[in-house]
């Protein structure tokens, strides 16, 4: 049932609320369906007036279509830029020091908050390099990871001291192995 202002759509024969710029006019609802349909409709009212019949024939349109494209080279073959495969990230400087230049302890963040949901490849590179599969371990690792990427940035001497300790970390996880 209509309330009061409502309009039904030609297309789709549901009620809409008109657009108050175009007033009385409107006789489409804004579905997709339905503009394609206006849109039709509108070309076919175009067409079919009797000045309109041969707008696209004959010589006299031929030279204007000739004479603007001439004044436009180029119109139909501009490149138009690629979109971008993925939105570019601002970089961001991360200070972990205080006023006194030294590192403070690092809360134990949880995994959700160090690797957002959309880096499932980054929770299981973590688990296939270091073996594990446990959550804090992988958080542990993953804050390790996260110092020495800050380290490596900043040129911070250290670096190799932590990475070394990444790797004992995952030498003692690994399962041993029985020779023999």
């Amino acid at each position: 049932m209509a309330q009061a202002g409502q309009r039904k759509c030609r297309g789709c024969g549901q009620y809409f609320d008109p657009d108050r710029r175009v007033g009385s006019r409107q006789r489409y609802c804004s579905a997709s369906p339905c503009r394609l349909v206006s849109k039709a409709q509108s070309h076919k009212r175009w067409r079919s007036k009797p000045e309109n019949l041969n707008y696209f024939r004959g010589p006299v349109h031929v030279a204007r279509v000739q004479a603007w494209r001439a004044a436009h080279p180029g119109y139909a073959r501009r490149e138009r830029p690629a979109p971008p495969l993925q939105d570019q990230c601002a970089s961001q400087g991360v200070d972990c020091k205080d006023e006194s230049g030294i590192r403070p302890v690092e809360a134990a963040a949880p995994l959700q908050d160090l690797l957002s949901a959309s880096s499932p490849v980054l929770a299981g590179l973590i688990a296939h390099l270091f073996q594990i599969t446990l959550q804090d371990e992988m958080a542990a690792t993953a804050r390790r990871l996260v110092q020495l990427g800050i380290d490596v940035l900043r040129g911070t001497s250290g670096g190799e001291g932590q990475a070394s300790a990444i790797a004992a970390a995952a030498a003692a996880r690994a399962d041993p192995v029985q020779l023999g």
